[in-house]
């Protein structure tokens, strides 16, 4: 099978002068992931690296980007899931992990349990031979300035970058046919202490299963959490393919075209298509699909990337943009936002 991997470095209003460096943290992050992926390795360590680089980009929400909460303090959670087995590790509001998505394998592979918080979470890193670090050291200047003029005025969104939807997130198919989705994230910014999101809620920020597909989302948790939108994104990726025609006949129609394109505006994605192809592209019509149902039913913004269990990428978002990138289907890396056009000075 041949390998598809999709990553997002969340849906927001990016600033023109933010652009080039969420471009530049995205194509990293692909091409950690995609060598990987490309020498026939496991999408569980694709994810992983992907993610990890995104986690210590200071552009993102997530890692060392960070939002502070009310009390001034990184607050972190973190999900991978295998689509094979359905096993999910997660972990939320930790203060003192690096790369909360290592820690979230971490769970996956060596607990039980599916999800750890806070201080137990930290002890489990700890005698898994993951270091714990000082809170402060994941404080960056930028949030700090932030917060304290959260604290000292009034809370507001121009004070942030990626104000309520910063998250990173990666989905990866290796050619052993094996599906897996992550997510990681800082939350929202001036959040009350414990707070958690979408992100590391399995079903709701991310969510993989072999039969149907992998999903990763981004934006404003609570509404997320409101439609638990990963888990209907697969469930409609599962629909289509017991819909009326056999998987046989469906990528027949689509010819895994594996091609997205970026619309800048607020109400999402269009599909791409080429003009000699029949048919639609399913994945990204159930994008397409998440996020109107985000808007109507939770009246809230956010976005989603997404492979179908064959590889076919789909990504959407209601915000003025969303950062992130595939690899299409000649091994190419398509990038977005799109490069800001500079108007030349007369």
């Amino acid at each position: 099978m041949k390998p598809s991997f999709i990553i997002h470095g969340g849906a927001w209003a990016i600033p023109d002068e933010q652009v080039a460096d969420c471009r530049a943290g995205i194509e990293r992050a692909l091409t950690a992931g995609w060598k990987i992926l490309s020498k026939g390795g496991a999408a569980i360590d694709a994810v992983e690296a992907a993610i990890v680089i995104l986690e210590d980009d200071e552009i993102f929400d997530a890692g060392l980007g960070a939002h502070l909460n009310a009390q001034g303090r990184v607050q972190l959670d973190a999900i991978v899931m295998d689509g094979k087995t359905l096993k999910a590790g997660a972990v939320a509001a930790v203060e003192r992990i690096h790369n909360p998505i290592q820690l979230a394998r971490k769970v996956m592979e060596k607990s039980e349990h599916m999800m750890l918080v806070g201080e137990g979470a930290e002890r489990f890193a700890e005698s898994h031979g993951i270091p714990l670090i000082a809170p402060e050291s994941l404080v960056i200047e930028r949030e700090r300035v932030a917060w304290s003029r959260c604290i000292g005025s009034e809370h507001a969104a121009e004070h942030h970058v990626g104000h309520e939807s910063g998250t990173v997130g990666a989905v990866a198919l290796d050619a052993s046919g094996h599906l897996v989705a992550g997510t990681s994230t800082g939350g929202t910014c001036c959040k009350l202490p414990g707070r958690v999101g979408d992100s590391p809620l399995i079903g709701c920020g991310c969510y993989a299963d072999e039969e149907a597909g992998g999903v990763s989302c981004t934006g404003h948790g609570e509404g997320i959490m409101k439609i638990v939108m990963a888990k209907m994104a697969t469930d409609l990726l599962s629909g289509s393919e017991t819909a009326g025609s056999s998987s046989q006949k469906r990528r027949a129609n689509v010819k895994s075209t594996r091609s997205v394109t970026a619309r800048t505006g607020r109400a999402g994605l269009l599909a791409a298509q080429n003009s000699k192809e029949a048919g639609a592209n399913t994945a990204q019509f159930v994008a397409d699909a998440c996020i109107r149902k985000l808007a109507h039913r939770a009246h809230t913004v956010g976005g989603l990337i997404l492979l179908d269990r064959d590889g076919n990428p789909g990504a959407a978002f209601n915000t003025p943009r969303m950062a992130y990138g595939f690899v299409d289907a000649k091994g190419g890396f398509q990038l977005f936002p799109a490069p800001v056009k500079r108007s030349k000075k007369r």
